[in-house]
């Protein structure tokens, strides 16, 4: 069976989705190196290949139609504050408006789906509801950030590749999945510095990352961010820590420490109009050794 797109219009593709800046070949000037080195890897990969087609067939033939008839449609007229968010967001980052739904769920979540010409985000109402503006603006900008980067075709296999889907294309399931999560892990770092790139406010980033993962406001009214990040230690030791190979997200201690270096790069620094901070290369250097699982 073929499929139902142009693989190679996917892994060829150069142009900047926004029309705008093009340092990085079809990535925001953010992007995290790692980001961009190991996805042109994976585009050389057959099992990935095959499992990329799989999905996108599936997505398109089952998942749309789930996603979409169970969420509403974000619009001048339905839910104007966060589409006023929503075109910020798409402003700050010089891409199109996207397409943006809220679904019911008591979950702080949000994700994006579909291909890299057909793509929505889903939002969870509990994250409109727990969440503050700005909060918001950081979790908006982060899926905006998959889109500007080209990542919403391999995020949407890594996704259902979690969900099972990997039974249909057994030969190609671990190694894709290995690949794809190896992948996965470093394009949450670029779409965390798309957030920050959005909301311009270090700690309200970090806010938004540690509301997500806790899920509660009131425990994160107790919580210490220095404390947290003490458990990175403890993280690169052992050999538990190689269970992080089959996880999409770097730990979340590691997403944080990420975060705040890239808050201390001269990108970062500029884009606040102030001087100073380290070269982005310098920073990408330090955080690809500590997301690093090897």
């Amino acid at each position: 069976m073929s499929a139902e797109f142009d693989f190679q219009k996917y892994v060829d593709r150069k142009k900047n989705p926004g029309g705008g800046k093009e340092s990085r070949g079809g990535f925001g000037d953010y992007a995290f190196s790692g980001d961009v080195k190991v996805l042109r890897q994976l585009q050389r990969l057959a099992p990935v290949r095959v499992v990329v087609e799989s999905s996108v067939r599936f997505w398109k033939s089952f998942q749309k139609n789930e996603l979409l008839g169970t969420s509403v449609k974000v619009s001048r007229r339905q839910f104007p504050h966060l589409h006023d968010i929503v075109v910020e967001c798409a402003e700050a980052l010089d891409i199109p408006v996207p397409t943006v739904y809220v679904s019911q769920s008591p979950f702080i979540n949000a994700g994006t789906y579909g291909t890299n010409e057909e793509s929505f985000i889903l939002v969870n109402s509990a994250l409109v509801d727990k969440l503050s503006d700005d909060e918001v603006r950081f979790v908006i900008g982060h899926e905006c950030g998959h889109i500007q980067n080209s990542h919403v075709v391999y995020h949407t296999a890594a996704s259902f590749m979690a969900q099972g889907i990997g039974v249909y294309v057994k030969w190609a399931s671990l190694p894709a999945s290995m690949a794809l999560n190896a992948w996965s892990r470093r394009g949450e770092i670029t779409c965390d510095r798309a957030g920050l790139v959005c909301c311009k406010n270090e700690q309200v980033a970090l806010m938004s990352l540690m509301k997500v993962a806790l899920g509660s406001e009131k425990l994160f009214e107790e919580m210490n961010i220095d404390e947290y990040l003490a458990q990175l230690g403890e993280l690169q030791e052992g050999v538990g820590r190689f269970q992080e190979l089959f996880a999409r997200h770097p730990y979340l201690p590691k997403r944080v420490q990420a975060l705040r270096l890239f808050a201390q790069s001269s990108y970062f620094q500029a884009l606040k109009g102030e001087r100073g901070g380290r070269p982005l290369d310098e920073v990408d250097r330090e955080v690809e050794e500590l997301i690093s699982v090897i």
